[in-house]
Formats: C-alpha cells, sequence, structure tokens
C-alpha cells in the first residue's frame, strides 16, 4: 500500500497520467462535435422536405400554439412579397447574411437604446426551427452554423416556406396561415397586399404589435411595406417562383 501511495505521490506519475486525461477529454470532445454536426446536418435534410412539427419556442410558449402548416403554393404571393420587403431587401441577393444591414444594426446599437439584431429571414428562419429565442455568443454562432446549412441544402424557396409557416404571428399564433384565420378570417392564400404587409409589420415584435386596429409606428410600417411590395415583386422574389 505504501509502494502505491509513493507513486501516486511521484511528480513523474502524476505527469505521465495527465496526458492521459487531455487525451480522453479530447477524444470526447470530438466525439461530442462529430456528434452534433452529424445531428445538425441531419435535421437540416430532414426539413427540407418534411414540415417541421415544433419548434422550442413553441414548446415553452405558456399560452399554448395556434398553427396550421401549408405549401408554399397554398400562401398568396402577397405575403411572401410583404416578409421580403419588411424583413429582408435582400433576401434574393445574400447567402444568409446581410453585410451592411449587420453594420448598420451595430452602428445603431452603439448609440444606445434598444438592441437591433439586422438578422435576414435566413437567420431568423435557423433560430425558430432550430434553437432558442435571446441572444448570447453561443446561440449566435449556432444560428450562424444553421443559416449556412439551410442556405446550402434547403435553398431559398424552401427557407420562405418554412419561415412563414414557423413565424410567430400572434400571441400562440404561428405561421402566416393560423395568423391569417385569426385576424382575417380567411386563408393565407387569399391575402390582399395590406392585409400581408400589417402582419409582416407585426413580425419583429408579434406579442405587443397589433395586426388589426394596428396604430402609430405599426401602422405607418404596415403602410411603408405595401406600399413596396410591387418593387420587390419585381425585383426581389425571382429565387423564391423561379
Amino acid at each position: 500500500m505504501d509502494d502505491e501511495l509513493l507513486k501516486l505521490k511521484n511528480p513523474q506519475v502524476m505527469r505521465a497520467r495527465r496526458p492521459g486525461l487531455l487525451h480522453q477529454a479530447g477524444w470526447l470532445l470530438a466525439r461530442l462535435v462529430a456528434a452534433f454536426l452529424f445531428l445538425s446536418v441531419t435535421m437540416v435534410v430532414v426539413y427540407r422536405f418534411v414540415p417541421v412539427p415544433v419548434t422550442l419556442t413553441m414548446i415553452f410558449d405558456p399560452n399554448g400554439i395556434t398553427r396550421e402548416w401549408v405549401p408554399l403554393s397554398k400562401i398568396d404571393r402577397n405575403m411572401v412579397d410583404a416578409a421580403i420587403a419588411g424583413e429582408d431587401g435582400k433576401f434574393c441577393q445574400h447567402h444568409g447574411f446581410d453585410q451592411d444591414a449587420i453594420l448598420k444594426a451595430w452602428e445603431r446599437n452603439q448609440e444606445g437604446g434598444r438592441i437591433r439584431g439586422g438578422s435576414t429571414i435566413s437567420q431568423q428562419t435557423a433560430k425558430n426551427v432550430f434553437l432558442w429565442q435571446g441572444g448570447g455568443y453561443l446561440r449566435k454562432g449556432l444560428e450562424a452554423w444553421f443559416t449556412v446549412l439551410i442556405e446550402t441544402i434547403w435553398g431559398k424557396r424552401r427557407i420562405m416556406e418554412v419561415y412563414l409557416n414557423v413565424a410567430e404571428t400572434g400571441i400562440g399564433t404561428y405561421g402566416v396561415e393560423a395568423g391569417a384565420q385569426r385576424y382575417y378570417k380567411k386563408s393565407a392564400a387569399q391575402l390582399s397586399r395590406v392585409e400581408a404587409a400589417r402582419i409582416a409589420a407585426a413580425f419583429p415584435q408579434p406579442k405587443v404589435r397589433a395586426v388589426t386596429g394596428a396604430t402609430g409606428s405599426t401602422r405607418r410600417h404596415g403602410n411603408v411595406i405595401a406600399a413596396r411590395v410591387n418593387t420587390v415583386r419585381a425585383d426581389y422574389d425571382t429565387c423564391v417562383y423561379q
């Protein structure tokens, strides 16, 4: 027993064991990273063809959820144009990240006030489908990874289809079909330009921005989006309707 204790206290023995522990930790980390990469790619590939059944935001929504998945072919083109006009004017031009919007958001944040993100529709979709709400460097890093994956594997049309089906459109309401039914008692396939613009105007803060009976900045924002729809249709949505 004394010999064993001496060996344990021997600095040379301790140094010999330390690299072994580091090797094991490194091997475990590598396996975890490999598992994450495999799982994330697999999920993105599956959701390329299968409707997203649920998201973390929906699971932890205390209000319960109302939603109905519909294919893009059953969503009025006005809604697609309004989403691009209101959330991501360069949707068809970028590859997931709008550097100009990110820079402008950073400059505004330096001035203080409410933090703005400058996220594209692709980034918002990656966050809504695979991650959780809120900030932090970890979530932002994972968001960037999933954004690259969906841009590569899904393409613009599928990104738009998923976005319009999982985006929160009101308290406990997800997707533009549920939003259209809630606010206008009609399907998303029948939305007018103004109706679509009002839903799009509420996207950034659906819990506090009214869709029907909107006033103030929300109403003005909706009017701006409605005015831009024709421009968007002419210039930007060719990647969705090819």
